[in-house]
């Protein structure tokens, strides 16, 4: 009953099997060689366009190294006030864009409400040196809330980020498993509405440690590859992050994997509503759910051998929770199996 994390997941065996099978011999160093080649036109082929990809090694490292490229002079990022980027990730990406501040929106349930970008946008009118200067907008999909902007809700984020003539970044640490829940085409959710950069995430998805950034426009690439190398993410065996992704690509393979964490979601949401003793804090689109339960009951089921996170209450559900009750998070994954879900639910029924 591992609910703590889809980090916790190991690696899918197909992953692991094509890291094997890229150890023997020699190939070309620093992201040159032609395995490296190849997941790249395989990305092109996934989002229908000329992509230009920077393979790295952490979610993290890939966010900072996209606010890097675009960074501005008293530079603000806005993005949602609980997204990764700005409570999870230890200042990184103010620290590799050279000081750029992450500008918090609210928004219900992690995502960013649209009118309230705008007027955060506002508050840096051109000119007024001592506010600094709006310099990206990024959106988390899915959310770290578990829920999954729509296609038409990142066409409105999209439109008011070239409004004021901002690169629009996409986290996706969970990219596919926002993708299978809108079930929409990889392109359909980024650059055909307005994504420019993307964090493309597969380490929690089934793959070891593989994450890559992608810009849609390979003509700004701009002073990437020194980023890159400066923040010490150009690994001198970059085929082994290649390997990983050749593998989650092929046969859709990541697309699977992202249905099965999603569906085991599923069946967990749909126990907990017909339970008597927990209650889904709010509705979720992929693979993360939030529960309401009393601390009692869920010190009872830790007992019992589950794992999941205590979480703390967003800003939205602020005071509506009883004083002997707690959040908690549940994530299920590539590797949650049928039977970890319903001795969770069994467990929930006589604690």
């Amino acid at each position: 009953m591992i609910f703590s994390s889809d980090n916790w997941a190991g690696a899918h065996p197909l992953i692991a099997e094509s890291l094997v099978k890229a150890a023997p011999g020699f190939a070309p160093a620093y992201g040159t060689s032609p395995l490296d080649r190849r997941v790249e036109a395989m990305l092109a082929e996934v989002f229908e366009r000329e992509v230009a990809v920077f393979f790295v090694g952490t979610g993290t490292a890939a966010n900072s190294l996209a606010f890097a490229s675009v960074t501005r002079p008293g530079g603000h990022v806005f993005c949602h006030r609980e997204a990764h980027v700005n409570a999870d990730e230890c200042g990184a990406p103010e620290f590799f864009s050279l000081g750029a501040r992450m500008a918090p929106v609210d928004g219900a349930f992690g995502k960013m409400d649209p009118e309230r970008l705008e007027a955060e946008i506002k508050r840096f009118p051109p000119g007024f040196v001592h506010a600094g200067q709006p310099m990206a907008v990024t959106l988390t999909q899915a959310t770290e809330a578990g829920t999954v902007y729509t296609l038409d809700e990142i066409s409105a984020i999209s439109d008011i980020a070239k409004r004021y003539n901002l690169p629009l970044h996409m986290d996706g640490a969970r990219f596919a498993n926002a993708l299978v829940a809108l079930d929409a085409t990889p392109a359909e959710m980024t650059w055909k509405r307005g994504v420019d950069i993307l964090s493309f995430g597969g380490t929690k998805n089934g793959c070891w440690c593989a994450e890559a950034l992608i810009l849609f426009d390979p003509a700004k690439t701009g002073d990437m590859p020194y980023l890159r190398k400066r923040s010490a993410q150009l690994f001198s065996k970059t085929r082994f992050v290649s390997a990983q992704l050749e593998a989650y690509l092929d046969k859709d393979l990541w697309l699977d994997l992202a249905r099965h964490a999603n569906a085991m979601a599923k069946r967990l949401a749909d126990g907990i509503s017909d339970s008597n003793s927990a209650r889904l804090a709010w509705p979720s689109n992929a693979n993360e759910l939030f529960v309401i339960l009393k601390t009692a009951n869920a010190e009872a089921l830790k007992e019992k051998g589950a794992l999941f996170y205590d979480w703390p209450v967003p800003h939205a559900l602020a005071g509506t929770l009883a004083a002997d009750e707690g959040l908690y998070r549940l994530v299920t994954s590539f590797a949650t199996e049928p039977a970890d879900v319903d001795a969770f639910l069994e467990g929930c029924r006589s604690a």
